[in-house]
């Protein structure tokens, strides 16, 4: 069937570096037809008009081998997933299903499912998808409560267990998850939707061995991450060795607004990179806390994008990159901990605190402050007529050595798309009142900070609004010279509410938020007068001058 009694002893020998480029690129087309397959068979907006979902390609041994150019939360961390998976045994034909934080997931809402790739009676690898559900149970419609206090408050809790065993579908366990959440029948069809991207998966890459050899395959699995580990090594080198140090800090857990904070040291050492959060705050009693394979996701990601973004994302970039943080911090808890909102806010600060550490290293290639946060914003409402409404919203884009930072675009750890005006009226009782840039958001510099947005929704229905943010008192910084970005504000028919809150509200009410902008990179009189003028003309800025 595959061809591996005419393969040379030496499958490797094949490949040169046409035929290992071609072999990639295939497998990174089967992680984007995976991600399609998603986003056309799921049910609810928040996959496929927001694209809140990723997909990757795994080898038997659970290394990362390709990737679609997804969500960066989902993604860095995924292989603890796979990990996880792998310490129950799995055989052909099986599939797992998991979101618990502490076997392998990052938030509840993240549902993973992780399907073996068979090959002769063995596992070749795994096929892989990540999906945000709308809502997993819990105490708060869609699952984001601002002030949950421990992990059973934010929905129901799945361990790596089988979905498929052999082949066939276990109903029980999916009986078991649909019971706990709200709108089951949405779940449903966004889990099978997974399902079908994973089996897309497995078709193509068996057709791949088909084609190419067992053997064939496996050698280009190592060859492609020891591409990418050595162009990871060369870009390491290439940084001043030294420690270098930053602190920041969260606006309050959503129990208390009392500052926690997150410190790192980042140590270059010839060919090897390793970051270390001591010094970060002991886990705490809200819900920031985040599972140490979302920071890990986070720095990988700040450390691609202060390197090199195109060195093809698996294993081998991840190999000289290590990363720790104390037992029991915020960024390492220990369970019960809530942690729904230290995969969407705390994995931002994780990023803006190893930027800042990196500035001193490679100053070059790491921008002003972003926005640093994802705006997460939650309405909802139980019962037969319920529903579960979640969006991030974009904001400001720092500064950056070569031009002004991206005006109302997702920063950092999210990389989704907007629910659609027409989808959302659509889909919900909502109504968007609201929906533009904001002005003078974007700190001055000689490349100026990105803008913020503004978005008020009116909702038509008695529901839940969670919301979970960030920067709403500390601002995106500017860097060489440039001006802080403008914090965020959130606003409940008008008055302002803390940056972590989950309030009732009557139909007829307003919420608002205003997303923070960027920080502006560079002295703001060494910009060019044309971009001043083109600022101005396109109502970019409002400030008297």
């Amino acid at each position: 069937m595959n061809g591996d009694a005419d393969e040379p002893a030496d499958a490797s020998a094949d490949l040169d570096p046409v035929a290992l480029e071609v072999l990639r690129n295939q497998l990174e087309g089967i992680a984007d037809e995976m991600g399609e397959v998603l986003v056309r068979g799921a049910y609810s907006p928040n996959i496929k008009e927001r694209r809140d979902c990723s997909t990757a390609l795994f080898d038997a041994d659970g290394r990362l081998v390709a990737q679609a150019e997804h969500i960066p939360v989902h993604l860095g961390a995924m292989p603890a997933a796979v990990e996880a998976v792998l310490d129950r045994d799995p055989a052909p034909g099986d599939a797992f299903v998991l979101n618990d934080p502490y076997a392998g997931g990052t938030h509840l809402p993240d549902v993973t499912m992780v399907s073996t790739i068979d090959s002769d009676g063995e596992i070749l690898g795994f096929a892989a998808s990540r999906a945000h559900h709308a809502d997993v149970g819990g105490m708060a419609p869609g699952s984001m409560p601002a002030g949950a206090t421990e992990i059973t408050q934010e929905g129901v809790r799945i361990p790596p267990v089988r979905l498929v065993d052999g082949g066939d579908r276990v109903d029980d366990v999916l009986d078991l998850f649909l019971a706990n959440v709200r709108n089951p029948e949405q779940r449903r069809a966004d889990l099978r939707a997974q399902r079908a991207a994973n089996d897309r998966g497995i078709e193509r890459l068996e057709e791949l061995a088909a084609e190419r050899g067992d053997e064939r395959l496996r050698a280009a699995f190592d060859a492609v991450i020891d591409y990418s580990r050595e162009r990871t090594v060369a870009e390491i080198e290439a940084l001043p060795d030294g420690e270098y140090r930053a602190r920041d800090a969260l606006e309050g857990d959503g129990v208390t607004e009392d500052p926690v904070e997150i410190a790192v040291t980042v140590t270059v050492d010839g060919a090897a990179l390793s970051v270390d959060f001591a010094g970060t705050d002991e886990q705490v009693a809200g819900n920031v806390n985040a599972p140490l394979a979302v920071a890990r996701s986070a720095v990988y990601f700040a450390v691609r994008c202060a390197t090199d973004p195109d060195v093809p994302p698996n294993e081998g970039c991840y190999d000289p990159i290590s990363v720790s943080a104390p037992e029991g911090s915020v960024l390492n808890p220990e369970p019960p901990a809530a942690v729904v909102g230290g995969n969407v806010e705390t994995s931002q600060r994780v990023v803006d605190v190893v930027f800042a550490a990196l500035a001193d290293a490679a100053p070059e290639r790491v921008p002003a402050g972003g926005q640093g946060t994802m705006n997460n914003l939650t309405i909802g409402a139980g019962g037969r007529e319920g529903f579960t409404y979640y969006e991030t919203i974009g904001g400001g884009a720092g500064g950056r050595p070569s031009g002004d930072g991206l005006d109302g675009v997702q920063v950092g750890m999210t990389n989704t798309l907007n629910t659609p005006v027409e989808a959302l009226e659509t889909e919900y009782p909502l109504r968007v009142e609201r929906y533009a840039l904001r002005p003078d958001s974007g700190g001055a510099g000689e490349h100026r900070g990105g803008l913020g947005l503004v978005r008020s929704v009116r909702v038509l229905a008695d529901a839940t609004v969670s919301l979970l943010t960030e920067r709403r008192r500390t601002a995106p910084s500017g860097v060489a010279g440039g001006e802080d970005g403008l914090p965020g504000r959130n606003l409940i028919d008008g008055e302002p509410v803390p940056a972590k809150a989950t309030r009732e509200v009557d139909a007829g009410t307003t919420v608002t938020v205003e997303t923070p902008g960027g920080g502006g990179y560079g002295d703001s009189g060494d910009r060019p007068p044309e971009a001043i003028e083109r600022d101005a003309a396109d109502g970019l800025v409002d400030r008297e001058e």
